[in-house]
């Protein structure tokens, strides 16, 4: 369902993420860039679901030989790898710049960079875009994964895993008056 106006937009520089949050460092380290990437994706997937922002993860692919390439992964997010020779600085400030107008006529409420590289930080702000940093945006995904599991398990209230424990005492009597088969 496509909206009119978008809560926020936000910009992720993928590899400055990876190589700030512990938990990625690691899986990068021992499993390799492929599934740290898919740890990030996953993790913004949530995020943008609960959060109900436009997210666009940026890696480069400075350094390698290939076209630009966009994955849509929900409606809510899409994964971005730059044409060969650009930064995801440079995707991202341009992002900013296109998005600007946006702002200005009300179509996105807000836009969002997250990365800890502070001359990007500056950058994006000239152009009127908010910034987190990796840490500020780990500890935000943390903060609605708790949420998410306290609005979802406070819908699972129910004691026991069997049906009778789920109605009220003078229904379960009634249903126990009739097996026994009594009136």
């Amino acid at each position: 369902m496509p909206r009119s106006i978008l809560q926020a937009v936000l910009l992720v520089d993928g590899y400055n993420i990876i190589g700030a949050w512990p938990c990625l460092k690691k899986t990068r380290d021992h499993a390799g860039l492929e599934a740290a990437r898919g740890e990030l994706v996953e993790a913004m997937t949530n995020y943008s679901a609960f959060q109900g922002y436009e997210t666009q993860i940026v890696f480069d692919a400075q350094y390698q030989n290939a076209a630009s390439n966009k994955q849509i992964i929900t409606e809510l997010l899409s994964v971005h790898f730059t044409d060969f020779g650009q930064t995801a600085d440079t995707y991202i400030e341009k992002a900013c710049a296109s998005l600007r107008p946006h702002i200005t006529q009300s179509r996105v409420s807000r836009v969002i960079v997250a990365t800890s590289d502070r001359a990007q930080q500056l950058m994006v702000q000239g152009y009127g875009a908010e910034w987190l940093s990796a840490q500020q945006l780990c500890g935000e995904v943390e903060t609605t994964v708790c949420r998410m599991r306290h609005k979802y398990q406070s819908r699972k209230q129910s004691k026991s895993r069997f049906l009778a424990s789920t109605i009220d005492a003078k229904a379960r009597q009634r249903l126990a008056e009739l097996r026994m088969g009594l009136q």
